[in-house]
């Protein structure tokens, strides 16, 4: 076979010349700062004072890698999940052997569960210690990869110097080709210390691969739209990831279909849009017209057990989805099922689709609407209060972290998220402690730009040293604290003053109240640095179930 082009990486003189004559003192750790140069990357994130052997002279020696340590490895993973999501780009995570990798597991979960393309380089034992033997290692494991092999998308183990660039540059086009994803490169600590004679990495591909829709699959799915008498579109997180937000309306439009999105899809379709059921996919009413449809188009979810009211959503009409995991494809509802990237499977049915015309649908979503919220009419006063405060005081385009409490239940379904990729929470395996290491990662894509972590009393005492990191990077992330009184379970767990503990950090605490919280929250946004907002809530029956 022959081929009519050539993409060969090419070397420029100063890159020939390093090559022939390398600089004294590299191990192999400058391998891996250099291949993570050579892609692009910026920010690497780890735990103080533990990067994987070799590795802190390497990025000493770095000319544009900047690493930044968090209190835990834990933390560490959960702000590159963060800072891959906000970016879309590769956040890199250095980890030590043993007990330092396996405390990232449930990060590593929960940026699977969000598709963020996290790249996880961690050390192994020495090369002599491999192969399920007993030596007695610090932080030895019989099999370091079996523990993320079912939890990463892809696993990359390193032998030999040489195997380097090739294992990261591979790793870096798995977590970018669609679905995004967390993936895992091993490397034993020897071959990081050891010095080398390889040249200096320079020229490298790991172009992500695209993921296209067939056209006959295209073609079906455009005659169904079109042809329907009620079509409905479920937009899910894969809307956003795919940056298919702008696709997803004029579709809707061009077919007069009524959206509504799921949690991870919040921000995807504009809430006062005439057509949009906005994110209440719970809602007795809203389910009653998407089950209705006679062809539901469900772009980047799987209608999992946070989509589909705990499966208990049941469409009785054609479903059509698209989605870039072929695992979710039809893994809940028989559907002519599409395996692409949103963006481009939205482009080619833009391509395909015939208009529809249909001037009863924007009633019928405005009934539902109305009708929704007549049945929780008085449910949401006081949480319908916060996050009216919140959404007054905190910028469009600012992106907001919540941990998994009550009020972040009711922000699912009530907050007008406004822009896609700005409301994120812990879905996967994140759990209490979330909010803020998450919010300090965001911050790291853009320093300049306020950035919002809202937890309760126990997630703010599972993430509080976080605020160390964000003082001394002098963060614009501001910490919305709600006292969990009235809490479900029968007991109040011991708590500390959470402003003094705010402030043991250096980063003084405003009380807050309901009346004073619109004011509160602007202030602390709109100020430099990390800054703390504490509201004492009413005592409050528990929210109802996620789903």
């Amino acid at each position: 076979m022959s081929h009519d082009h050539d993409d060969r990486p090419r070397l420029t003189a100063a890159q020939a010349e390093a090559a022939l004559n390398p600089p004294p003192g590299r191990v192999g750790g400058d391998l891996v700062t250099e291949t993570l140069q050579g892609l692009g990357a910026t920010t690497v994130f780890g735990a103080v004072g533990r990067p994987a052997p070799g590795l802190p002279g390497a990025l000493r020696r770095s000319a544009s890698l900047s690493y930044v340590e968090l209190g835990t490895e834990s933390h560490a993973a959960t702000a590159a999940d963060a800072y891959g999501r906000i970016t879309g780009e590769v956040a890199v995570l250095l980890l030590s052997a043993g007990p330092g990798a396996l405390a990232t597991l449930p990060a590593l979960q929960e940026a699977a569960a969000a598709s963020a393309p996290v790249l996880a380089v961690c050390a192994q034992v020495p090369a002599a210690g491999l192969g399920g033997g007993r030596h007695g290692y610090p932080g030895e494991l019989r099999d370091q990869q079996a523990s993320f092999r079912d939890v990463v998308k892809s696993v990359h183990p390193v032998r030999t110097a040489s195997q380097i660039p090739s294992a990261i540059a591979a790793a870096w086009e798995s977590a970018l080709t669609a679905p995004h994803g967390p993936v895992w490169v091993e490397i034993p600590e020897d071959v990081l210390r050891a010095g080398t004679v390889l040249p200096p990495v320079s020229a490298l591909d790991a172009t992500p691969r695209e993921l296209y829709p067939r056209p006959e699959l295209t073609l079906v799915a455009a005659e169904l739209l079109a042809r329907a008498e009620r079509p409905a579109i479920i937009a899910g997180g894969g809307t956003v990831r795919a940056d298919a937000s702008g696709k997803l309306r004029r579709l809707a439009e061009r077919i007069a279909a009524p959206v509504a999105t799921t949690y991870g899809g919040k921000g995807a379709f504009p809430w006062e849009h005439p057509l949009s059921l906005r994110s209440w996919p719970g809602d007795r009413h809203t389910t009653a017209l998407l089950e209705d449809a006679d062809v539901l188009l469900v772009i980047g979810s799987g209608l999992g057990a946070l989509s589909s009211g705990g499966h208990t959503f049941a469409p009785r009409g054609r479903i059509v989805q698209i989605e870039a995991d072929a695992g979710k494809l039809e893994s809940n509802h028989p559907a002519l099922g599409i395996h692409s990237d949103a963006r481009e499977a939205l482009d080619d049915l833009l391509d395909t689709v015939e208009d529809r015309e249909d001037a009863s649908a924007a009633d019928r979503v405005r009934t539902v609407l109305e009708a929704a919220a007549r049945d929780r009419a008085g449910d949401l006063a006081p949480e319908q209060r916060v996050l009216a405060a919140v959404r007054e005081a905190l910028p469009d385009a600012s992106p907001s972290f919540w941990d998994l409490t009550a009020l972040t239940t009711w922000a699912w379904s009530a907050f007008d998220a406004r822009r896609p990729n700005t409301m994120h929470s812990a879905q996967g395996a994140g759990g209490p402690g979330y909010a803020l290491p998450a919010a300090t990662g965001a911050a790291f894509a853009d320093p300049t730009a306020p950035v919002l972590a809202v937890t309760g009393q126990d997630g703010a005492v599972r993430s509080a040293a976080e605020l160390a990191t964000a003082r001394r990077y002098g963060l614009p992330v501001t910490w919305l604290i709600v006292e969990d009184t009235g809490r479900a379970g029968g007991g109040e767990p011991a708590c500390p003053d959470l402003a003094a503990l705010t402030g043991a950090f250096g980063v003084p605490a405003v009380r807050s109240t309901p009346d004073s919280l619109p004011a509160d929250l602007a202030g602390a946004l709109g100020g430099p640095g990390p800054s703390v907002v504490v509201l004492g809530a009413e005592p409050r029956r528990p929210a109802p179930e996620a789903g």
